[in-house]
């Protein structure tokens, strides 16, 4: 896939970004801008480096709190499947009685 340029303002600043897909790099601009702009109304008075690293934090909480989601799940589905494994070759077992 082709990589296309593409404008984005985060906290009042621009940056050009090479993009393979510009509404997903348009939705995680715009979210990241979301994160600075919470984390400045949370901590006025703040420069914008420790606004920048805080944000950066709370995003990585998001991704953590999201990943460990995606494993608990894994975790189920697979126990899941095992135990319907188990029962369909006990109900063949039974059935070749």
């Amino acid at each position: 896939m082709e990589k296309k340029k593409l404008k984005v303002k985060i906290f009042d600043q621009d940056y050009s970004l090479l993009v393979e897909n510009e509404e997903v790099a348009k939705e995680l601009a715009e979210y990241v801008n979301d994160m600075m702009e919470d984390t400045k109304e949370e901590l006025p008075g703040q420069p914008k480096d420790t606004i920048a690293i805080i944000a950066a934090l709370n995003i990585a909480y998001d991704l953590f709190v999201e990943k460990n989601k995606f494993l608990e799940f894994n975790i189920q589905a697979t126990d899941k499947i095992k135990k319907i494994k188990l029962l369909m070759n006990n109900s063949k077992f039974m059935s070749s009685d």
